[in-house]
């Protein structure tokens, strides 16, 4: 069993076609649940969720890492996957977690990410951001692992101390604790169709300032509100 995990937040506009994309995978459905964790939306999330997920709750913890504890928590699964509630998850990513974690000696695993809106901007934004996963896998310097995109050990992520509730960098900082009692590892096959929204709606340079400045005063700021946005 894997359970695929998705924090969420008045995302009625995008939660039906991420949750499409998971009940569209080439493993069976009897293989995996799906757990929605809702940061008591305002609109109708939890209702649109409820037609497709397994589980849909309010979370409990701060902050998506919070969301994603709350939900890591409740599963059933061995193996446990963190994405977004704006993503499209292609049909074989969960068959590519089942068999890396069957083949490899594992405590985490993660892949890269694409674009869902069309442009040649998007798509070297992203990458770049790709190139800078590879490089800091192969050379042992970082592991860029993005919590849209990412599985875990369920038992090594609970161990370990789980993610940070912090407001950016939670899924960066989570890398560094797991290296340390298991091997991390990288897939380019593992892949997920990511939403360029913020970037469209408050600018790439903004956005990666803002996140960079709060990586800077270690995951947390009061300047800036990074997780929790309200998208056109």
């Amino acid at each position: 069993m894997i359970s695929v995990i998705i924090p969420a937040y008045n995302e009625e506009a995008s939660i039906t076609a991420c949750l499409q994309s998971l009940c569209n995978q080439t493993l069976p459905r009897d293989e995996y649940e799906i757990i929605v964790v809702d940061g008591n939306s305002k609109d109708s999330t939890r209702e649109l969720a409820g037609e497709y997920a397994d589980e849909v709750f309010i979370q409990a913890s701060k902050k998506v890492g919070g969301a994603r504890n709350d939900g890591i928590l409740r599963a059933r699964g061995e193996i446990v996957a963190t994405t977004d509630a704006d993503c499209i998850i292609p049909p074989e990513w969960l068959e590519v977690i089942k068999n890396d974690f069957a083949t490899y000696d594992i405590a985490q695993l993660y892949g890269i990410v694409y674009p869902i809106e069309k442009g040649i901007k998007n798509w070297l934004s992203l990458a770049g951001a790709n190139n800078f996963s590879r490089l800091g896998y192969y050379t042992h310097t970082l592991y860029y692992t993005l919590g849209c995109n990412t599985a875990f050990d369920r038992e090594t992520f609970i161990r370990v101390g789980m993610y940070r509730c912090i407001d950016a960098g939670d899924d960066l900082e989570i890398a560094r604790r797991i290296r340390k009692v298991g091997r991390v590892k990288f897939d380019s096959r593992m892949r997920v169709g990511f939403s360029m929204r913020r970037y469209r709606q408050f600018g790439t340079m903004k956005s990666l300032y803002e996140w960079f400045y709060i990586i800077s005063r270690g995951g947390e700021s009061s300047r800036y509100t990074y997780s929790k946005r309200n998208y056109k």
